[in-house]
């Protein structure tokens, strides 16, 4: 299927990412800034969704959307089974990729970073303030691990439903969180005219000068802006 002809017609703004969109020169409270417009769009169900991707030892890439559980200037949180692959490939290559893709608003984010374990404390908080039904899926879900069937799925599930009832479901052992560290944060905006907005962030090296036209940002972030 030839699809070279499939394109979409950008709405008019002929403003510049740095007069219109960018608010500020710390890459976080950019971040939070772009955040808070999207979750007040009626078109976007999920606005914490991202694409994570992850590759082995050896640089073999995969990637999958997965949900955003919080973020700071210490980083970007998620949770997840630490069988899956994605966990498995952070247990020995932990750096990551982070993309969101908010359509309405032709804006994306793309982000970069080393990844650690969140602690346990934290892990078993967030994962008994989800509801029941989640609880219970997580640990009825060997993720990324081969099952005969759905239906192998649906009679577990009914199991654990029955059995924890009315009582607290443990936390499965290999299910826990992490935090993607960002060392690179870049804004696109899209532009009407296609001479797309790109402002990339990355951390400073100590006793580092400044490239050409690289500017100083906040928080030991420096900033430039990328051809598109």
């Amino acid at each position: 299927m030839d699809l070279s002809s499939m394109r979409k017609r950008y709405r008019s703004d002929n403003e510049s990412f740095e007069e219109k969109h960018l608010v500020s020169i710390d890459p976080i409270v950019q971040f939070n800034d772009w955040f808070q417009e999207v979750t007040q769009c009626p078109a976007i169900e999920e606005p914490n969704a991202m694409c994570l991707a992850t590759a082995t030892r050896d640089g073999r890439p995969s990637a999958r959307m997965v949900l955003l559980k919080g973020f700071g200037p210490d980083g970007f949180r998620f949770y997840t089974n630490r069988e899956s692959r994605k966990g498995l490939d952070l247990e020995t290559n932990p750096v990551a990729s982070l993309l969101f893709y908010w359509e309405p608003f032709n804006r994306q984010v793309r982000i970069e970073g080393s990844v650690e374990r969140l602690s346990e404390d934290e892990t078993e908080k967030y994962f008994h303030s989800r509801p029941k039904s989640s609880q219970i899926g997580a640990v009825v879900s060997k993720q990324s691990q081969v099952i005969p069937d759905r239906e192998y799925l649906r009679q577990k599930n009914a199991e654990l439903e029955a059995e924890y009832k009315d009582k607290e479901v443990p936390k499965p052992p290999e299910w826990g969180g992490y935090i993607v560290r960002p060392s690179v944060i870049e804004f696109w905006q899209g532009q009407t005219n296609r001479l797309h907005d790109r402002i990339v962030f990355h951390k400073q090296e100590a006793d580092k000068e400044l490239g050409p036209w690289t500017h100083p940002g906040e928080g030991g972030w420096v900033y430039k802006r990328l051809a598109p």
